[in-house]
């Protein structure tokens, strides 16, 4: 299976618009653009949204399909992750079609959008894709999401350190504001579990880049971007997802300089 990123840009997500920020890609041109930029500003990563042609949200395996052959080509090296996101349009078969179809190696999941029609069949598709090669990156919001993973899983594949997880600090609401210590009930699960896994963390607000020192200082991978934040550790607007990915290296750096 393919590791996660160790920096990872999320640059559009699936429900800001140019009126949040004018820097948000929305055609593939231009996030073929910023997945570049952000390449060369030190994200090893892409968390892939595609849009529909009124900027809307899309589940489409052939879309999905020419947009990561388009970043693989202009930037080579950038990890593409697809997204499965249902945002109250898409269901599970949708969704496990797109990942199954699209061709993408890497696809993020929320635990409890797939197992929304029944853990069974989401067991099913989770072999599925573990036969295919597919690595799946499961999308944890609190500890009831991470209790269902463990009972959907089998122990062979929870236990293995190639699991994926993603951990949200947080919500998708207006004026979310993340901080480090909602990272907390997370550890405390790991700890309590024995689990290793590849894990990664996003976060909300200008909050953002703490929580995701924070989660580096602890052994975590992270996710950066426009989906989840427009805004620097001191509440400036950033002027692009590339601006973004370059404060947060700049954060790790000087956290691994005062140790």
């Amino acid at each position: 299976m393919t590791a996660l990123p160790s920096l990872m840009v999320a640059p559009n997500g699936a429900r800001r618009q140019k009126s949040d920020h004018p820097a948000i890609p929305l055609t593939l041109d231009e996030i073929v653009v910023c997945a570049q930029d952000c390449h060369a500003a030190g994200a090893d990563g892409l968390h892939l949204h595609v849009r529909d042609a009124d900027g809307g949200h899309l589940l489409d395996a052939k879309a999905y399909r020419a947009a990561i052959e388009a970043i693989e080509d202009a930037a080579p090296g950038l990890a593409v992750q697809i997204t499965t996101e249902a945002v109250g349009k898409y269901d599970p078969p949708e969704q496990k079609r797109v990942a199954l179809e699209s061709g993408a190696r890497m696809v993020s999941a929320s635990v409890a959008e797939i197992c929304s029609d029944g853990e069974k069949d989401a067991e099913d598709f989770y072999a599925t894709c573990d036969q295919a090669g597919i690595a799946i990156q499961h999308i944890l919001y609190d500890l009831g999401d991470a209790e269902q993973l463990a009972r959907v899983l089998p122990w062979a594949t929870l236990g293995a350190p190639d699991l994926q997880l993603l951990f949200v600090l947080g919500r998708y609401a207006v004026h979310q504001d993340s901080k480090p210590e909602d990272l907390e009930p997370f550890m405390d699960w790991l700890a309590d579990t024995g689990l290793t896994p590849d894990w990664m963390v996003c976060a909300f607000g200008p909050g953002e880049t703490a929580c995701l020192t924070h989660a580096h200082r602890l052994g975590g991978k992270i996710r950066v971007g426009f989906e989840n934040s427009l805004w620097h550790a001191d509440g400036s607007l950033a002027t692009s997802n590339a601006d973004r990915v370059r404060a947060v290296r700049a954060a790790l750096s000087d956290q691994t300089t005062r140790k």
